[in-house]
């Protein structure tokens, strides 16, 4: 069995690694800001060292402006090669070709999955398990786009080429398949706004006994189930 793995066989790498040392004071600068971001908004950070160094969410961010570079310069196979990386040491799986803007905050980390087409604004946060992926049904831009100041829930997921505006918050566990307006609120599964401009938009907000559709289908099940019972007993007795 062969394997043809090309790896731009025509690279220059001279040229590169002159790239790779003028990225590499940017870069320094950018994980110096996302150190101070992160202390900002996270109350259990006590030291830059300990962001620096013990922060998952961190790791994979600047793995991913690394990515990103060689990206940029049509390296695929090594920027694939420091996404994959890094997903097996952090959790955290970002293509490289997602565009992240500055500050981004990635709270605990496991789990979370940023698809190719992703865009992602300035201080954002984003926490464990979030998915910002695809519904399967879109070609080329195919995921969603985050605006500045956006904070995205515990385990929610944000699919498809759809915008989540500037200042806007999604609820933990919601599903996004719309488009949310800026300095709103989404709840629940699919998502809905509950509030806008800091008012409330629906009145019977009830963020902890969101429908399950799971849990409707079992209770009718349930339901069957006992119509069926009674049936038999009833035809038991005749007999």
């Amino acid at each position: 069995m062969k394997f043809n793995i090309n790896i731009n066989s025509d690279v220059d790498f001279d040229e590169l690694i002159n790239k790779v040392k003028r990225f590499s004071s940017k870069v320094a600068k950018q994980i110096m800001d996302d150190v101070a971001s992160i202390r900002e908004r996270d109350p259990a950070a006590r030291s830059n060292a300990e962001v620096l160094l013990l922060y998952p969410g961190l790791h994979a961010l600047i793995a991913h402006r690394i990515a990103h570079f060689f990206y940029k310069k049509e390296y695929y196979f090594i920027a694939r090669t420091i996404s994959q990386t890094a997903k097996s040491l952090t959790g955290i799986e970002i293509h490289p070709a997602a565009k992240i803007g500055k500050s981004l905050f990635i709270d605990h980390g496991s789990a979370v999955v940023i698809g190719e087409t992703t865009e992602i604004g300035d201080n954002c946060t984003i926490y464990q398990s979030v998915t910002l992926g695809g519904t399967g049904k879109h070609v080329g831009k195919r995921h969603p786009t985050l605006g500045n100041n956006v904070m995205v829930g515990a385990g929610a997921k944000v699919l498809g080429p759809i915008t989540v505006g500037d200042n806007s918050k999604i609820a933990a566990g919601a599903v996004v398949l719309n488009d949310i307006p800026a300095n709103s609120t989404a709840v629940g599964i699919p998502a809905r706004v509950v509030r806008s401009q800091s008012v409330r938009v629906e009145n019977n907000l009830d963020q902890i006994n969101i429908p399950d559709p799971v849990a409707q289908e079992l209770c009718i099940l349930k339901q069957k189930i006992i119509e069926l019972e009674n049936r038999l007993n009833e035809k038991e007795k005749i007999q």
